[in-house]
């Protein structure tokens, strides 16, 4: 998804982040959470972060956990953009929110 399209080019990635992950926790919604917990490893290897890509689905646990928690790779941030981008577009209907 484009950010021109949508509005929230002018919005750092790690805003996005919090937006969409504060969203997400108000709504109870465990399927963007799941969804960012199953992007995450192909984040990781547009990062460059090859090793870190190949995490099995058996550390799930403590990945998720890691996942909801603030990501410290600016690069793993910026790979996930179009899924934060996405999902405000999809759910955020407050005006508040496209206005920065």
């Amino acid at each position: 998804m484009d950010d021109n399209a949508t509005g929230f080019e002018h919005i750092d990635t790690d805003d996005l982040r919090d937006r969409a992950v504060e969203l997400a926790r108000r709504r109870w919604d465990v399927r963007f959470f799941w969804e960012l917990l199953r992007l995450i490893p192909a984040a990781e290897a547009v990062a460059g972060n090859i090793d870190a890509s190949e995490a099995s689905l058996a550390q799930a646990s403590g990945f998720l956990y890691e996942a909801l928690s603030a990501e410290s790779d600016p690069n793993v941030q910026e790979a996930l953009r179009p899924v934060y981008v996405q999902y405000l577009v999809d759910h955020d209907t407050s005006e508040a929110a496209r206005s920065d």
